[in-house]
C-alpha cells in the first residue's frame, strides 16, 4: 500500500532528495496504481475498483446502490466518498501568504482564518494549470488539489518556491505533504445531522467554504464544509491509521451509503463544476471556463498574478469561445467528451463549431447534459446546437449552469 511519511521541503533543500522522492510518488509508474488507506476498506464493502488519476479507486460498490440511485441517494440522504487520491499540502512560514498569491489568482490575504477559497494556478499565457482549494489557518495555509494533477502541482510549487527564495534571500517557507492523512467527502442534505453526533463542535456554526479542526470520537481531523456535488457536505481529512474508523462509524446511520467515481462525475457535472482534464486545462483561461469569479476583485486591480494581462484582456473584451452548458432536447445516447458541436442539423462531417467537454445522463433531471466549448456568437441560453454521437446529430440546446439548484449552507 502506498504510504509516504510526511516531509517538509524547506528553503535549505533546494531540488532535494525529498522533493525528489515526493514527485515520485506522485507521479508513480505509468503501469504502478497506488491504493489510499481505504482500499481494503473498499474491496470489503464490494467497490468494484478501477484506475484513475493513478490510484484504484471505486467506480461503484457492487450489491448496493447502481450509479444512478447512488447520485439521488447524495441528493436526498448522504454519501461517502473516498477522495484520499487528492493531494493535500500545508505551506508554512511567515511569507506563505505572498509567496501563494504569485501563484494564484485569490485574495488569501483577505480570507478570515479558517476560511477557504477555490482558486486557479494560472501560467504565464493565461492558462489553468489546476484549480485548488486553499484554506486560510492561523499558522498555515492548507491546500487540497486535484490528484491528476499532484506530479505537476508539486514540480511548479518547488519551482515557484526556488524563484521566490532567490529573490528574498531570507524568505520564511516551507511546504509539507500531508501523505500521511486520507480525506473522506461526506455529501448531502443529512450530512450535518450524520456527523453531528460524533464530533466536538457545533456544525451549525460552520459555513460553506470554511473550516475547522476538531476531534471526531477522539480522532483529531480537520473538517471543511465543502464538497463536489452541489449539496451540503464535508470534507474530512483524517489520519491514514484512523480513516477506515471512521468511514465505519459514519456508515453506521442509516442515512449514508458509499459512493464511487461514477456518482461524484454525474453529481458535480449537474452542479455545473469543471473537471479537470476534461473542461479546463492549460489551453483555457478562467473567462472562457467561466471561472471569472475566482479572480479576487484586488488582484484584478493589481494585475499581479500569472497570466494577468492576458486574462484581464479577455474579462474586458470578452472572449472568443465560452464553456456553456447543454441539455438534450430529442432523446439518444448521451454525448461525451470531444463529440462536436454543430450550429446546423445538416452539419454532420463539415466544420465543427464547439467541442463537448464533459456528458452524461443527469439522474436528477432525466435528460442528457453535458458541458463544452462554443463561440461566443453560440453561447446565448437558449440557442440550439447538435452535438455529434457516432456520426449522427442530436439537438440540444444551451442552458444556464448549475443544471440543478445548489444547496450549499451559506
Amino acid at each position: 500500500m502506498f504510504h509516504l511519511v510526511k516531509r517538509s521541503i524547506t528553503k535549505c533543500h533546494s531540488k532535494s532528495a525529498i522533493y525528489q522522492l515526493a514527485f515520485k510518488c506522485f507521479s508513480g509508474d505509468a503501469n504502478t496504481l497506488k491504493r489510499t488507506a481505504l482500499y481494503d476498506f473498499h474491496v470489503k464493502h464490494g467497490g468494484k475498483m478501477v484506475p484513475f488519476a493513478g490510484y484504484e479507486m471505486p467506480v461503484l460498490y457492487t450489491g448496493d446502490l447502481s450509479i444512478r440511485d447512488s447520485h439521488l441517494h447524495t441528493r436526498e440522504k448522504a454519501s461517502l466518498f473516498d477522495v484520499s487520491h487528492m493531494l493535500q499540502l500545508n505551506i508554512t512560514g511567515s511569507d506563505r501568504v505572498r509567496f501563494f498569491e504569485s501563484l494564484v489568482v485569490a485574495d488569501v490575504s483577505a480570507l478570515a482564518t479558517n476560511g477557504a477559497s477555490l482558486t486557479l494556478f494560472t501560467t504565464e499565457k493565461g492558462g489553468i494549470i489546476d484549480d485548488l482549494i486553499v484554506t486560510k489557518k492561523s499558522d498555515n495555509l492548507y491546500v487540497v488539489s486535484n490528484a491528476a494533477r499532484a506530479a505537476e502541482d508539486l514540480k511548479h510549487l518547488q519551482n515557484a518556491r526556488e524563484k521566490f527564495v532567490k529573490q528574498h534571500p531570507n524568505a520564511d517557507l516551507s511546504m509539507s505533504i500531508l501523505a500521511d492523512f486520507s480525506l473522506l467527502a461526506l455529501q448531502g442534505p443529512h450530512s450535518e445531522a450524520v456527523l453531528q453526533p460524533a464530533v466536538n463542535c457545533d456544525l451549525r456554526l460552520l459555513k460553506f467554504m470554511n473550516g475547522i479542526d476538531a476531534n471526531f470520537d477522539g480522532v483529531p481531523i480537520r473538517i471543511t464544509r465543502c464538497g463536489y456535488t452541489g449539496e451540503d457536505g464535508f470534507e474530512l481529512s483524517i489520519p491514514n491509521k484512523q480513516a477506515v474508523s471512521v468511514a465505519e462509524r459514519l456508515l453506521q446511520s442509516e442515512s449514508v451509503k458509499l459512493a464511487g467515481l461514477g456518482a461524484r462525475d454525474s453529481l458535480r457535472l449537474e452542479a455545473g463544476l469543471c473537471l479537470y482534464g476534461n473542461d479546463i486545462d492549460e489551453s483555457t483561461t478562467p473567462i472562457e471556463a467561466g471561472l471569472a469569479w475566482t479572480i479576487a476583485k484586488r488582484r484584478r486591480a493589481a494585475a499581479d498574478f500569472p497570466g494577468a494581462e492576458i486574462i484581464l484582456r479577455q474579462l474586458k473584451e470578452k472572449p472568443k469561445r465560452r464553456r456553456v452548458g447543454l441539455v438534450a432536447v430529442s432523446s439518444g445516447p448521451p454525448v461525451r467528451a470531444h463529440s462536436k458541436i454543430y450550429s446546423s442539423s445538416s452539419s454532420t462531417g463539415g466544420s465543427a463549431e464547439g467541442e463537448v467537454s464533459s456528458g452524461c445522463p443527469a439522474p436528477s433531471l432525466g435528460r442528457n447534459i453535458a458541458m463544452g466549448y462554443v463561440p461566443a456568437s453560440l453561447a446565448k441560453v437558449g440557442t440550439k446546437v447538435y452535438c455529434d454521437v457516432r456520426g449522427k446529430l442530436y439537438e440540444y440546446e444551451v442552458a444556464k449552469m448549475p443544471f440543478i439548484p445548489s444547496h450549499y449552507y451559506l
